[in-house]
């Protein structure tokens, strides 16, 4: 072949050559480039994903207003909170009317301050702002909850499952004096009743000290049934607080860890020693046998086990 036309077609593909190389490199993947991160500050590696519609439902639930709340109060509640109310020492806030009737209202309303007044002037002032004041009697009745204050404003015949003070174990509580006679007639306490216009609310114990505030002050004051739990022994401290009754303890810490029975069976053995069975719950569910020789917790029996 001609020298000059070998040399013709060598520029020829040289040149076709050279003018797909740009073409080539735009099919390649640019070089990642070094970002720089400002210090101090937190830089993602997971994309970031849309919250979940239930997310945080659990704590919503708790901080849901009482008003709204649709879940009934529940046995584990009803025992918190007949453990870490009734009994319990307060200072009164304000004057807190008598009567045996009972002073009702709305625990999420503003008191009603002209009703307070009418109260007071009808049936008078069971405590003073500054009078140290106990809780006697919590009561879970409908729509109420109702709270006696040094006995209540209606003297009431049975004093029985008022816990009384002993040196001897039992919760420390107040003695109520009567002055009046048995019935409808007035005490010298005070009675509030707290209406919720529904079935009772899940609530806690705290939750009802709050709805008492208008008329009562927790703070500062020691509270009676820890004080008493504290001078226990320690494996009796330590089954109150895991609401469990174990052998050797009294009729008073078995209260204080499951609450009172739905039913009592007296017996005697065969040696002619009467015992008795505090019954929880109902076969086939789980029920719980405690039984008593005298105040002391002989046996504890769990079924299903």
């Amino acid at each position: 072949m001609n020298p000059a036309v070998q040399l013709g077609l060598v520029l020829t593909l040289t040149l076709g050559l050279l003018a797909d190389v740009p073409r080539f490199a735009r099919t390649r993947s640019p070089e990642p480039s070094t970002a720089q991160i400002p210090s101090g500050e937190t830089v993602s590696v997971l994309p970031e994903l849309p919250q979940s519609k239930d997310a945080g439902a659990a704590g919503a639930k708790k901080s849901e207003p009482i008003e709204t709340r649709k879940e009934k109060l529940s046995e584990r509640a009803r025992l918190e909170i007949i453990r870490y109310v009734h009994g319990e020492f307060a200072k009164a806030r304000r004057p807190i009317p008598g009567g045996k009737e009972g002073f009702r209202y709305i625990p999420w309303k503003e008191l009603p301050e002209p009703e307070v007044r009418k109260a007071m002037a009808s049936y008078g002032v069971a405590a003073n702002p500054g009078d140290q004041v106990q809780i006697t009697l919590v009561q879970f009745k409908g729509s109420e909850l109702i709270v006696d204050i040094n006995g209540g404003g209606k003297v009431r015949k049975s004093f029985r499952d008022r816990i009384q003070i002993s040196a001897g174990g039992a919760m420390p509580q107040a003695q109520v004096q009567q002055t009046g006679g048995p019935g409808g007639s007035q005490g010298q306490g005070s009675t509030l009743i707290l209406e919720f216009g529904r079935s009772l609310p899940d609530m806690s114990s705290a939750e009802v000290k709050q709805f008492l505030s208008p008329f009562l002050d927790f703070g500062g004051q020691r509270s009676s049934t820890t004080a008493w739990v504290d001078t226990l022994p320690p494996e009796f401290q330590q089954a109150i607080k895991d609401r469990k009754a174990v052998v050797g303890m009294d009729k008073e810490m078995v209260i204080a860890a499951l609450g009172r029975p739905e039913r009592k069976v007296r017996e005697r053995d065969d040696e002619g020693y009467e015992t008795e069975d505090w019954i929880y719950g109902n076969p086939p569910g789980k029920t719980i046998f405690v039984k008593f020789a005298g105040d002391k917790v002989m046996t504890v029996r769990e079924f299903p086990h």
